[in-house]
């Protein structure tokens, strides 16, 4: 375990003080991170005997939520911009990080078979691809008899993370998109069936055949009995099979240190092997807290995945931050947090 400053003397008589309080962990936000959430929040709890409860609501209701200090951490995966965190009073720091994947309902393709570029995507999406044998898409998968049938665009219809890093890298390889849709965590999405969450989307492209959505790559992972995904060309023209290692090769080309408040978009990143999706979940946190034996706890949980949550996120296919980053975030919380709960996981073993 890393050796960090010391905590204050009023937050360690806090957390010695109100031990229900302080095991009572609460957040809210992206669905993205929801898998790998659960394994951590699990293992925590066996480590320390603290519970975090999460609720996967998405990005939006996860602001809304630290926004009023409703929960002690929130979850996005959309970066807020550094002039909202300072109006907000709050700060933001990566946590881990994954991609966003197309996935479809096409009886017999399988997983990886069916390629998309970035504009293929975008006019499926835009309406002006409306079948699976459109000639566009013919012309990228020539050894796939893909079928005479309809295409169903499904979307999420919450405020969602999954959705800004979709349409983001929707906007920065189609012109159309950008000039007529742009990106956020909603859309005004021009056509198709809306489901809430990862699991909402998951579930109405396994129930409708020729159906096309996007999700957290973990979900399509998880439901391959029903649904396949699709492989998408990067930046550099390579068609890239969404994995570990094609998140990892497109956070290789970040520059964490040149962003306020890490401030980042990875999608369409350079580099040979680099998946064109890839995309980081932010923890938000005020930064002068209400309940500071509750920011004290919170902060002990994220620093407790930092440190000791890697082998849950490459389970499934996330890829954790490198030690120099959480190096970066430690020094972050010092200068952001008004009273910084400077204490390792271990401290809380012995409440």
């Amino acid at each position: 375990m890393k050796k960090h400053i010391a905590l204050p003397i009023i937050l360690t008589a806090l957390l010695v003080a109100t031990p229900g309080l302080a095991a009572e962990i609460r957040g809210a936000g992206s669905t993205f991170v929801s898998p790998v959430m659960a394994k951590w929040t699990d293992a925590y709890k066996s480590k320390t005997g603290n519970v975090v409860s999460y609720q996967a609501v998405g990005s939006g209701i996860g602001f809304n939520l630290i926004k009023k200090e409703a929960v002690d951490f929130g979850t996005s995966d959309m970066p807020l911009d550094p002039k909202e965190l300072d109006r907000l009073g709050l700060m933001q720091f990566p946590i881990v990080i994954g991609g966003v994947v197309p996935v479809i309902n096409i009886a017999g393709v399988k997983p990886g078979q069916v390629r998309f570029t970035g504009q293929v995507l975008a006019d499926i999406y835009l309406g002006k691809i409306k079948s699976w044998n459109d000639p566009a898409i013919s012309a990228i998968n020539p050894d796939i008899g893909l079928p005479n049938a309809p295409i169903t665009v499904v979307h999420r219809i919450d405020g969602s993370g999954t959705t800004f890093n979709w349409s983001n890298y929707l906007a920065k390889v189609s012109p159309q998109w950008k000039a007529s849709m742009g990106e956020g965590t909603a859309v005004e999405w021009p056509l198709g069936l809306g489901g809430r969450g990862n699991d909402g989307v998951a579930s109405l492209v396994g129930l409708i055949p020729g159906a096309i959505g996007y999700l957290e790559y973990t979900y399509a992972l998880q439901r391959l009995d029903r649904i396949s995904f699709g492989i998408v060309q990067n930046s550099a023209g390579n068609y890239v099979v969404p994995d570990a290692a094609s998140f990892q090769a497109a956070a290789a080309s970040a520059d964490w240190k040149a962003e306020k408040d890490f401030h980042l978009v990875l999608t369409n990143a350079p580099g040979e092997d680099a998946y064109p999706i890839t995309a980081t979940t932010f923890v938000l946190m005020p930064k002068t807290p209400k309940y500071p034996e509750r920011s004290a706890a919170a902060v002990d949980f994220v620093r407790w995945v930092l440190d000791n949550g890697k082998s849950q996120a490459e389970t499934l296919n996330y890829v954790p931050l490198p030690p120099a980053l959480i190096d970066q975030i430690e020094r972050y919380w010092q200068q952001s947090i008004a009273a910084v709960p400077a204490i390792s996981a271990s401290a809380t073993v012995k409440r």
